[in-house]
């Protein structure tokens, strides 16, 4: 059996390892346990071991706590360098974009480590060892830097040193964690990959899994940032470490419920990474090691790179747009009125809208998973209602519908400003209210919903069983590519517009152009879903029942 592969499941029984059983220790929530229970008895015809389970069992999933002690930092790590350490805003911006593309790009490297030697068990043990070590010093960083603001020349050489080990420590872990823990909460279902009822439950375990961090997501951007910066850095640091150290436990205590890999064996891990190579890319020339490791072959002898990279491409459109919810959409939101109420005296933060993308999330996953499939398998017959590729396209279709009517709000904007007088005052507020741009957030959440859980699952079901987390790390890596590309559009539009006047991202978004940038990305959404369908209608899925 090659490495990676899964252990074959036992006979079903009350106590047989996998199901929801084991991935309810990955996923599951107390939120999603009562539906979870309902789609699992919808979906199999013998007794589902989750029936042996209490409401009450699982305080809280592996992948909402890992998300709150992870993006408790990230979510307001600008604020923290630009504060107790004293950075400029443009050093800080700087240091921020370079340690999220090292996070968006250490999952695959991590992939390759878990599917080559480590194994998805441990290579999440190792994360939350990781994790757990720079949080720590993170916190205890924290503590030792003096209460006041200080400027990068007081600080000393050895405690930034410390700052970003501990920092890029975490990056490390995230690429440990991401792609192998939900890889091994997938393959709970995917030893009896030949049953339809089996691939539906893995269908519903993307679902759940996005549902539960969606929580963690909420949770870290208001609750955390707000000890961050009411209470104090080392506290919130500490509540961070506190949530790594209950998602690890919680981890650890559904060891005894995982069907988990086959051991690896003692190879070099040079030899695994040529293995790697030669079933990623069929090399003719394998080594008789290589050739055992790769025992099937695609249609065509195509490798999976040549089968899969025109699915990834033509995804990065979608990944583009779907960052602007943390650039232009946060800045356009900025110049509202952002007002609860004249009574209230509340301003909601720019950065807390985008918690309405969380919102979405949590409020669109359990209709789809609930109501959709199950009106949608009544029509084609699936178990999982559409196919992935289905799924993955009308997320694309919304995004685009999403930066139409970006542009319309933009248009509707610029059009207040220039009414009130106030295009060359930036720093008050325009007479329109926030809930404006509430749609577009809505919009790309359900894109998201359908296109970003989609991708994952694709990617997840599309590759050997020994190489699940590395597909899982090659759907990442398309929305860290998304966020160079969307760079690279708004410095190239930025330089051709400033130098024939105004630019279209002026510092003065009243005497900006996001919409015309909208309108760009509308038409590049609409290009995207033609060339997706046409590559699409020709793909050949690895399983019969997605044909």
């Amino acid at each position: 059996m090659a490495s990676g592969e899964l252990l074959p499941r036992p006979c079903p029984s009350v106590d047989s390892r996998g199901g929801w059983r084991a991935a309810l220790f990955l996923v599951g929530n107390r939120f999603s346990l009562r539906a979870i229970r309902t789609a699992s008895l919808a979906s199999r015809s013998r007794p589902s071991p989750l029936l042996d389970f209490g409401c009450g069992l699982f305080p809280a999933a592996v992948g909402l706590l890992e998300r709150v002690g992870f993006y408790g930092v990230q979510s307001n790590l600008i604020m923290y360098l630009t504060g107790p350490l004293g950075m400029s805003t443009a050093t800080a911006a700087a240091g921020v974009s370079a340690w999220a593309g090292t996070v968006e790009v250490l999952p695959l490297v991590g992939a390759l480590a878990a599917d080559s030697r480590l194994g998805r068990y441990r290579a999440v043990v190792a994360a939350g060892v990781l994790n757990l070590l720079s949080l720590g010093m993170l916190t205890v960083s924290s503590a030792l830097q003096t209460p006041q603001k200080v400027s990068p020349s007081s600080t000393t050489p050895a405690w930034l040193f410390s700052f970003y080990v501990a920092l890029y420590l975490l990056a490390l872990g995230q690429g440990f964690h991401r792609p192998a823990a939900q890889a091994l909460g997938a393959d709970q279902f995917a030893a009896i990959d030949d049953e339809p009822s089996a691939r539906a439950s893995r269908s519903s375990y993307f679902n759940w899994y996005h549902f539960s961090i969606s929580w963690g997501y909420a949770i870290a951007a208001t609750a955390l940032s707000y000890v961050q910066d009411n209470v104090g850095w080392t506290t919130g640091f500490g509540a961070c470490w506190a949530a790594m150290a209950l998602c690890l436990a919680v981890f650890l205590l559904g060891t005894r419920t995982y069907r988990a890999e086959q051991p690896v064996d003692g190879r070099p891990f040079a030899e695994a990474v040529r293995a790697w190579m030669a079933k990623v890319f069929c090399r003719k020339d394998a080594t008789d090691t290589e050739r055992l490791l790769t025992p099937e072959r695609e249609e065509g002898n195509k490798g999976l790179v040549v089968k899969l990279l025109p699915i990834w491409l033509t995804s990065l459109v979608f990944t583009a747009i779907f960052s602007q919810v943390t650039t232009l959409f946060t800045k356009q939101g900025s110049t509202l009125d952002r007002r609860l109420g004249t009574a209230t005296g509340l301003v909601v933060p720019p950065a807390a809208l985008q918690l309405f993308i969380s919102g979405t999330f949590i409020t669109m996953v359990p209709v789809y998973d609930r109501l959709l499939v199950p009106l949608a398998r009544r029509v084609t017959g699936r178990h999982a209602g559409v196919t992935t590729l289905q799924r993955i396209g009308a997320g694309m279709a919304m995004s685009g519908v999403a930066m139409v009517v970006a542009a319309l709000v933009e248009a509707r904007r610029l059009r207040v400003a220039r009414d009130a007088g106030l295009v060359d005052r930036p720093d008050v507020a325009l007479p329109m209210s926030l809930w404006w741009i509430v749609p577009q957030y809505f919009l790309l959440g359900v894109a998201g919903v359908l296109t970003e859980i989609g991708l994952e699952e694709f990617f997840y079901d599309e590759v050997p069983d020994a190489l699940r987390s590395t597909g899982l790390a090659f759907s990442l890596s398309a929305f860290g590519a998304g966020y160079y590309i969307s760079s690279l559009l708004v410095s190239a539009i930025d330089w051709a517009t400033r130098s024939n006047g105004e630019s279209w991202f002026s510092d003065n978004l009243n005497r900006a152009h996001l919409d015309y940038f909208y309108w760009i990305l509308a038409g590049l959404a609409a290009m995207e879903v033609a060339v997706f369908v046409h590559f699409a209608n020709r793909f050949v899925y690895r399983s019969k029942s997605e044909l």
